[in-house]
């Protein structure tokens, strides 16, 4: 076992971990979040993506031990501070952009990552930047559409990066097996 430290969606958890446990599955089963999902476990549909310091990853490709002293933001911890819906969850309801919501969570961090580098992208920027994240239901146009009106609420209220939600420091990190 290997001891590991990180902030997930804004508390620090303290956990002893095998040094082969993906990062998605540490979230999931570690840390019951569940909005992560498990799609195929090899890199190719990117339902599993999260962001780590920053950036989006897809999560099945990340050891926890890899993500040792980092910052992993969630599907769960993208919600703003006043609670509700970031604008592009918002966006994504409005636009119907999702049918059975399988790929949803990656689809959506992925494209905040998208917007926190790019916030006002093209169609076709939209569609390079969200590649790597499959869908079989919707045919992507309302995804974009969800995108580009995300961007567009995104311009004027801020950044396209999620602020982690405030959270009591002072709180006692999480340890393994304790919840």
């Amino acid at each position: 076992m290997t001891q590991i430290n990180m902030r997930v969606d804004g508390v620090t958890y303290t956990d002893d971990v095998e040094p082969r446990t993906l990062l998605v599955h540490y979230l999931r089963e570690q840390l019951g979040k569940v909005g992560t999902v498990v799609g195929c476990d090899t890199s190719n549909c990117g339902s599993c993506t999260v962001h780590l310091d920053g950036a989006a990853v897809k999560s099945c490709t990340v050891l926890a031990v890899q993500a040792d002293g980092g910052e992993v933001t969630t599907i769960e911890g993208l919600t703003p501070h006043g609670g509700g819906l970031h604008p592009m969850q918002k966006a994504f309801h409005e636009m119907h952009g999702l049918q059975c919501g399988f790929c949803t969570p990656g689809m959506i961090m992925a494209a905040v990552d998208l917007l926190g580098e790019n916030p006002d992208p093209s169609e076709s920027e939209i569609r390079e930047g969200i590649e790597g994240n499959l869908c079989r239901c919707t045919g992507y146009q309302n995804i974009v559409r969800a995108v580009q009106q995300a961007a567009g609420e995104l311009r004027t209220t801020g950044n396209g990066h999620a602020a982690p939600a405030e959270v009591d420091t002072a709180a006692a990190p999480h340890v393994a097996g304790q919840a």
